[in-house]
C-alpha cells in the first residue's frame, strides 16, 4: 500500500507551463492519474496551448476565484467551488482573464495520464 501526504506549495513548480503549475502525480509517482495544483495570476492559461485529448477525461475544480474556459460552443464562467469537465475530444482552454482582479487556483486532474494533448485553433486554420 502506498500512501502520501503532500501540501502543493512545497512541491517544485513546472517550468515549461505558462502559469504556477505543481505536479501531484510526479511528486507521489502516480501511473494512470495527472493531478496538479495551478495558480494563474490575471493573464496567465492554464494550459501551454488551446487543445484537446483523444482519450482523456479532465476535469478541473476551482478552489480559489473565478475560472474561465473558452470552447468551440462558447466561453464558460467557473466559480470557486464548482467544476469544469472536458471529456475525450473536447478541445478547451482554461484561463484567468486579463481583467481579472484575484489568482486563480483550480485543482487538474485528467486519466489517462500518458494521452498527450493535441493543439486544436479555434480559427479551423488546422481542419
Amino acid at each position: 500500500m502506498g500512501y502520501h501526504v503532500l501540501d502543493p506549495d512545497d512541491l517544485p513548480a513546472s517550468p515549461e507551463h505558462p502559469c504556477d503549475r505543481r505536479s501531484i502525480s510526479e511528486a507521489a509517482e502516480l501511473a494512470q492519474l495527472a493531478l496538479a495544483v495551478y495558480t494563474m495570476a490575471p493573464g496567465e492559461q492554464l494550459p501551454t496551448t488551446y487543445h484537446y485529448h483523444e482519450q482523456r477525461e479532465e476535469a478541473f475544480y476551482v478552489a480559489a476565484g473565478t475560472l474561465a474556459v473558452e470552447t468551440p460552443e462558447g466561453k464558460h464562467s467557473v466559480e470557486t467551488g464548482e467544476v469544469f469537465v472536458a471529456e475525450p475530444e473536447s478541445p478547451h482552454r482554461a484561463y484567468n482573464p486579463d481583467a481579472a482582479a484575484e489568482e486563480v487556483r483550480v485543482v487538474g486532474m485528467g486519466a489517462p495520464k500518458f494521452d498527450i494533448a493535441k493543439p486544436y485553433d479555434p480559427t479551423g486554420d488546422d481542419q
